[in-house]
């Protein structure tokens, strides 16, 4: 599989490319979001919030698993990160082939509840501000946008 590689060199940097990535997402899109706590998942999804027309802040749903959020399409922001024990589908695939973009933070702990097409973006810190951002795309329809995010 191909992978993608974006450096951010801070926090409005790692918001921009949330923002940019936005432009290429559709309903029914879902993004997993992989890496240490503080590697910048939130603020990352911040910016996607943004490009999707969203003016309401955006913050981790750690306690609430689940936030929506409406825009030009909804945005579902989950934290999957306290379900590593649990058994219990609460009814992710109503989210996964929904109306709206899906971003899961953590989402190697419903791994098996994933649908079989998505981008899985993993955030690596390189200093204090800097980071890595690999994009892997899983399925066709995830290559063709990082291709486009690539080359626009």
């Amino acid at each position: 599989m191909k992978t993608y590689t974006f450096q951010s060199q801070s926090g409005e940097e790692t918001e921009k490319l949330g923002e940019r990535l936005a432009v290429f997402l559709k309903a029914g899109d879902v993004i997993t979001l992989e890496g240490d706590l503080g590697s910048g998942k939130t603020t990352f999804t911040k910016g996607l919030a943004k490009g999707l027309g969203i003016s309401r802040m955006v913050n981790s749903p750690t306690f609430t698993i689940i936030k929506e959020y409406e825009g030009n399409i909804p945005l579902y922001h989950m934290d999957v990160y306290r379900l590593e024990d649990s058994n219990g589908d609460l009814g992710f695939d109503e989210y996964f082939h929904g109306d709206g973009v899906t971003v899961v933070e953590w989402a190697h702990f419903i791994q098996e509840l994933l649908p079989d097409e998505y981008l899985k973006i993993t955030i690596k810190h390189v200093t204090e501000n800097e980071r890595e951002f690999t994009f892997a795309p899983i399925g066709e329809r995830y290559v063709h946008v990082c291709e486009e995010f690539v080359h626009r």
